[in-house]
């Protein structure tokens, strides 16, 4: 195995277990968390504290270098501008959070703890990838054609 997918299992196992631990594999946590007039759950604040303390620290670091240890390139976004797609894009996530309860690293994670939720929220995430791409080759190709 190269080094840098034992890096990426080694990284994405840790990350499953984190979720796991701060229980955002449990639909119900999250929806609680997101019920600001009801039943609130502010514990996953810490989970949220946490991840974005981590990154703003570890960056300033990381970004320092040239290149990842394990691999060739950085993986950044190539735009840094809030557009129309960006916001339509984070709107729909955060709806489909909020209504299913689970955003992708959580569903996978999920698969170990067996149920039906995940198995039915997987393949319709996979639909939304695909349909993504079929209208943005159809956007594409409209704008080529004007």
């Amino acid at each position: 195995m190269k080094p840098e997918n034992f890096i990426a299992l080694a990284t994405g196992i840790l990350f499953g277990l984190g979720l796991g631990i701060a229980k955002m594999i449990d639909p119900n946590k999250i929806q609680n968390f997101l019920d600001v007039s009801g039943t609130w759950d502010a514990s996953l604040m810490f989970v949220l504290g946490s991840a974005v303390g981590t990154t703003l620290v570890a960056f300033r670091f990381i970004l320092q270098h040239s290149q990842p240890r394990f691999a060739a390139s950085f993986h950044l976004p190539l735009s840094t501008q809030i557009d129309r797609k960006l916001i339509v894009g984070s709107a729909v996530f955060g709806v489909g959070w909020g209504l299913a309860g689970y955003c992708p690293g959580p569903a996978f994670a999920a698969l170990a703890l067996g149920g039906w939720e995940p198995l039915v929220f997987l393949p319709a995430m996979a639909l939304g990838f695909t349909l993504h791409r079929w209208f943005a080759v159809e956007e594409k190709a409209a704008v080529s054609d004007a």
